[in-house]
């Protein structure tokens, strides 16, 4: 891949309850991007958020968890982090690593945790890629830490909104009542986060539970948002079912650790130890207390209800789930995607495909109640005969009955979700422009709610917000010389604070921008000088593309011409030669083409035409002429910024909007630059001789200048595009 010094880089790593994800992004220097946009008016472009790009392949996942390490801090770099590290290496460009930061941002495995573990976790983590990477990484706190449900929740809110387009194209998106955003929601093994924005009544009713988060696009232009996020510690899928299985033991009881569970969250027949592990050996059944699968979906939906904690006592309603206040969801507007669990478990095990349209209760609750009412030998064979089975397929057929049952719980009883399909219930009605409708439609996000995985090709990852929010930190502010009152990040809302613009509290994203060196924008138009040779987006490509076609056609007409004229005969070969060598020797003595001895231009006549067999033929001298030999010749960079055709199936989208992110070139030339090699250095003859005994050069031990190698020349030095491109 192409080198480019316009690009900005950024690795994240995900530290889960079960492993770690590597995440790897890049971007356009906001610069650039600028220039471009007022260049070509391009307003959309100049409103627009960074276009963070990514691809399948710049992802990672190992497993187990960060948070596993506990009880052996000093272990987790080597074992745990230094793959990832690898992995990171092998794809950005080496002279970019000290510019690229690295954040490991750890969630619900790590809150988990006693505090103390956790800090030496995150100590020893920071100890470690600073020793061992050259990664920037100028503040431990801010770059390795564990992070709260609900920023978790806000950045998956900012990574779908980015994807979907509620940000850049917002006229595109009205929901009804000037909503324009999408809800989100996630859930892992050990948590649950729910993020959106709600309608402006509720907004101003419960001012005080929001945040306020503020981005910044191309021109400077400050975006602000009030969302509300929050997260339900324990309600992941993991540490629910661990909580539904002291319940099956309280329920039943057990008598002398030999006991067996009824579990009708099981597959029917299906036998587990408490923790999950299948049990084939009769003698472990009568040693230990056992679960054994009823496959009954209908009793458990009613035993993993009590999980929703929906009897807590709730301060201020609506409460959702736990006890736990939310402002009341407007399903007319608010339409939620759901990631990781939500996604995981309406696909895969019940064979439902990524091209489906939204999800619909009915038809997927008979799906489930299909399957888990099979008999487990007949799943497990079957799983065992197909051709693209995995190493965890067996484990997912064995969790999916609990995990559908959780799922639906907490979607419609817990967060009250429409049961579409079952209820009566409608595909609310909503104001957007016909194209938008069709499209959002199509793919299900203007259903209440639709679980993804990818949107136009790219995973919906809370870490993707991370990294928009760091990008639009390296924006300068429109119009002013600093950004104090419009720092990019988020924090409380600050209600009722007159002249208070950023809260005490403010997150910030660890990026910092600089003034442009051109000068700084102002009410849209910019005093950047534009450079005429940056080749960094489609439009100038082609353009550039046209006119190199050209001067390329001229080329091979002239190839063939001389080509041509090889066959003539040779005594006209040899006049042409003559004029060619008078012309290209008078050029020298004014500065012009071919300069120094052995000149571009006289080596490739002279191999062309050849040299006189008779004793009359001239010699060209670069002593005749004392000149600087143009013999170096000197590239500026060349930028190139891939395009969709460099990606790999990750592919990189709209930016990663909607759209799929361009091909860009940028670089510049420099004119030839004149060597300062001596007379001598250039050897050649001075005089001009009618005989080839007087060309005779003395013996080397008698002074002779020798024969110069033509490896060693100057006009033979490597330019610096010969370097490999290495980006990726």
């Amino acid at each position: 891949m192409g080198k480019g010094k316009h690009w900005r880089y950024g690795v994240i790593l995900d530290a889960g309850s079960s492993g770690t994800r590597l995440h790897i992004y890049r971007w356009q220097d906001p610069e650039k991007a600028l220039k471009h946009a007022l260049k070509h008016g391009q307003s959309d472009a100049l409103n627009s958020l960074p276009k963070i790009m990514t691809e399948k392949k710049w992802t990672m996942k190992i497993h187990p968890g960060v948070s596993t390490f506990g009880d052996k801090v000093a272990d987790v770099g080597r074992e745990h982090l230094q793959s990832l590290v690898d992995h990171a290496m092998q794809i950005i460009p080496r002279e970019k690593v000290k510019d690229t930061p690295i954040f490991l941002m750890a969630t619900a495995g790590m809150r988990l945790l006693p505090q103390v573990q956790q800090t030496a976790l995150t100590s020893e983590i920071c100890s470690y890629l600073r020793k061992h990477t050259d990664f920037s990484l100028p503040d431990c706190d801010l770059h390795i830490q564990v992070i709260k449900g609900e920023t978790e929740g806000l950045y998956g809110w900012i990574a779908s909104n980015y994807l979907l387009g509620g940000f850049d194209n917002p006229d595109k998106h009205q929901h009804g009542k000037g909503h324009h955003t999408y809800g989100f929601l996630d859930m892992g093994g050990a948590s649950a986060q729910i993020a959106f924005a709600p309608n402006s009544t509720e907004a101003e009713k419960h001012a005080n539970d929001l945040k306020l988060l503020r981005l910044r696009t191309i021109d400077g232009s400050p975006s602000e948002y009030k969302v509300f996020t929050t997260t339900w510690l324990g309600f992941g899928v993991n540490q629910a079912r661990a909580s539904y299985v002291e319940n099956l033991e309280e329920l039943y009881g057990t008598e002398n650790s030999q006991s067996e569970l009824p579990d009708p969250c099981l597959p029917k027949g299906l036998r587990t130890t408490l923790d999950g592990t299948p049990v084939t050996d009769i003698k472990s059944v009568k040693a230990n207390t056992t679960i054994i699968g009823t496959g009954a979906f209908d009793e458990c939906l009613k035993q993993t209800y009590p999980l929703l904690g929906k009897d807590k006592p709730c301060d201020d309603k609506p409460c959702l789930i736990n006890g736990q206040h939310v402002p009341a969801i407007d399903f007319d507007v608010n339409h939620f995607i759901g990631v990781s669990e939500y996604w995981h478990t309406t696909h895969g095990v019940f064979g439902a495909q990524e091209g489906d349209k939204a999800y619909d209760f009915a038809t997927y609750q008979k799906k489930v109640k299909s399957f888990c009412a099979q008999d487990w030998n007949a799943i497990k064979s079957s799983i065992q005969s197909r051709k693209d089975k995995n190493k965890y397929a067996m484990q997912d057929a064995q969790e999916a009955c609990f995990k559908a049952s959780w799922l639906i719980n907490i979607l419609h009883d817990g967060i009250g979700v429409p049961r579409i399909g079952i209820e009566g219930d409608k595909m609310p009605k909503v104001n957007v422009s016909k194209g938008a409708l069709e499209s959002a439609k199509d793919k299900g996000f203007l259903e209440p709610f639709q679980p993804v995985d990818k949107i136009d090709g790219i995973e919906v990852s809370w870490t993707l917000g991370k990294m928009v929010l760091y990008a639009a930190g390296q924006i300068p502010p429109k119009g002013e010389n600093d950004d104090r009152g419009n720092e990019v990040g988020f924090g409380s809302n600050p209600v009722g604070l007159t002249g208070v613009k950023t809260p005490t509290d403010w997150q910030f994203p660890g990026s910092s921008w600089r003034p442009f060196a051109g000068g700084h924008h102002k009410g849209g138009n910019s005093t950047i000088d534009d450079d005429h040779d940056d080749w960094d987006f489609d439009d100038d490509l082609l353009h550039k593309r046209g006119g190199s076609t050209t001067g390329f056609l001229g080329f091979l007409a002239l190839l063939l011409l001389l080509v041509l004229y090889w066959f003539r005969k040779r005594d006209r070969r040899v006049r042409l030669y003559t004029r060619v060598n008078s012309f290209v020797r008078r050029s020298r003595k004014q500065g012009g083409i071919g300069g120094g001895h052995g000149g571009p231009l006289s080596t490739f006549t002279s191999k062309i035409f050849g040299g006189s067999r008779s004793g009359n033929y001239e010699r060209v001298s670069a002593m005749e002429e004392g000149l600087s030999g143009a013999d170096q010749f000197e590239l500026g960079d060349v930028d190139s910024s891939l395009d969709d055709s460099d990606s790999s199936d990750g592919g990189s989208g709209s930016g990663i909007s909607s759209s799929s992110s361009s091909s860009r070139f940028g670089g510049n030339r420099t004119q030839p630059q004149l060597g300062s090699l001596s007379a001598l250095d250039r050897s050649g003859l001075v005089v001009r001789t009618d005989s080839r005994e007087r060309l005779m050069l003395p013996p080397f031990s008698q002074g002779g200048v020798g024969r110069r190698s033509r490896a060693g020349s100057p006009t033979r030095m490597k330019s610096p595009l010969m370097s490999p491109l290495d980006e990726r």
